[in-house]
C-alpha cells in the first residue's frame, strides 16, 4: 500500500505561479512512476505530467508543456509539479499518481494509486 498525500494547490491570478507537492508513504517510492492528473468539474480527469522511478524520463500533456515541471526527490518520497504561466484553463482538482505500469502510467486506469487532491483555482 502507497499513501499519497497532496499540498500545495490555492487560488492564484492568470500568469502566476504554483508548485504541488506530494509526499508517499507506504511501499518503497522509488518503485513507482509517479504522475499528476487533473479533473475538471464535469469533465474527465486527464494526465497532466509523468516521471519514471530515477527521474530519467519525463512526459507531459501538451497543454502544459514548456510552463509546468515535474520532478521528484527520492530520498524525501516527494514528487513536485511546479507550475508557471498558469492559466484559468488550468483550473482543476490535481491529483497526484503511482503506478508500477511503466511507461503505461499516464493512463489513469493502469495508476494503482491515488492522492485525494488539491484544488487549483486560477483567476483570469
Amino acid at each position: 500500500q502507497v499513501q499519497l498525500v497532496e499540498s500545495g494547490g490555492g487560488l492564484v491570478q492568470a500568469g502566476g505561479s504554483l508548485r504541488l507537492s506530494c509526499a508517499a508513504s507506504g511501499r518503497t517510492f522509488s518503485n513507482y512512476a509517479m504522475g499528476w492528473f487533473r479533473q475538471a468539474p464535469g469533465k474527465e480527469r486527464e494526465f497532466v505530467a509523468l516521471i519514471t522511478w530515477n527521474g530519467g524520463s519525463r512526459n507531459y500533456a501538451d497543454s502544459v508543456k514548456g510552463r509546468f515541471t515535474i520532478s521528484r526527490d527520492n530520498a524525501k518520497n516527494t514528487v513536485y509539479l511546479q507550475m508557471n504561466s498558469l492559466k484559468p484553463e488550468d483550473t482543476a482538482v490535481y491529483y497526484c499518481s503511482a503506478s508500477r505500469a511503466g511507461s503505461y502510467s499516464y493512463i489513469p486506469t493502469r495508476v494503482d494509486y491515488w492522492g485525494q487532491g488539491t484544488q487549483v483555482t486560477v483567476s483570469s
